[in-house]
C-alpha cells in the first residue's frame, strides 16, 4: 500500500516490508537484477554499507545506524561539527541518479506505545539530516515504513502532520521508483 493507505503494491514496483526486511536483503534475495555487497573496512569485521547495483551498474548505497557514520567519516565529514548527537537511520539509500538520501523508518506496532510519538519528529529529524548532508550537497527525504496498526482513525492528525512536515510514509511497502530505484521489467 502507498502513502495514506491508498492503493496497492507488488513485488514488481517495490519492496514489502512483512516481517522488518530491510532493502538491501530484500533487493538482493527477491528483485531481478539486483545485487547488493557489503562494503568492509579493515576493523572488526565492521561494514561501512553496501553498494546496490542494479544489471551491473551502482544505483544506490546504503547505510544502516553507525555506518552512516562511516561512511561520512570516510567523506570527510565531520558529524561532531554539525550535530549535537547521532541519528541512527533504520536505512539510510542514497540513489545516485538524484543525488538524494532517503531516511528509511520502520515502525511496526501491535499496542499503544512510543513509537506513537516517535512518528511525530519527523521533521525536527529531516532537518537534522538535512545539516547533516548539507557538507555533501545530498538532498534529503525521510520516509516511514509503518505497519497497518497505524491505519486506525486515531493515527489521521499524526499522519497528516507527517505530510506536512514534508515527510512520507507508506504501508509495509516502499515504491522502488519513488526514491529512483529502478523498477526491473520482471521478477
Amino acid at each position: 500500500m502507498v502513502r495514506g493507505g491508498i492503493g496497492g503494491g507488488n513485488t514488481q514496483t517495490g519492496i514489502h516490508f512483512e516481517g522488518r526486511v530491510d532493502v538491501v536483503t530484500y533487493l538482493h534475495d527477491n528483485v531481478k537484477g539486483y545485487l547488493c555487497s557489503s562494503k568492509p573496512l579493515n576493523r572488526k569485521e565492521q561494514t561501512m554499507g553496501f553498494d546496490i547495483l542494479y544489471d551491473g551498474q551502482l544505483v544506490a548505497e546504503s547505510f544502516k545506524k553507525y555506518e552512516l557514520y562511516r561512511h561520512l567519516d570516510a567523506l570527510g565529514v565531520d558529524w561532531k561539527n554539525i550535530l549535537s548527537k547521532k541519528l541512527l537511520p533504520d536505512d539510510a539509500i542514497y540513489v545516485i541518479s538524484n543525488n538524494t538520501i532517503f531516511i528509511i523508518e520502520v515502525k511496526y506496532q501491535e499496542v499503544s506505545g512510543s513509537v506513537d510519538e516517535k512518528l511525530q519528529t519527523c521533521g525536527f529529524k529531516l532537518h537534522q539530516y538535512r545539516k547533516l548532508f548539507a557538507p555533501l550537497n545530498h538532498k534529503v527525504e525521510y520516509i516511514y515504513i509503518l505497519n497497518d496498526w497505524f491505519k486506525k482513525l486515531e493515527y489521521k492528525d499524526t499522519l497528516d502532520y507527517v505530510i506536512c512536515m514534508n515527510c512520507r510514509y507508506y504501508f509495509e511497502y516502499l515504491p522502488l521508483n519513488e526514491i529512483g530505484l529502478p523498477v526491473p521489467s520482471s521478477i
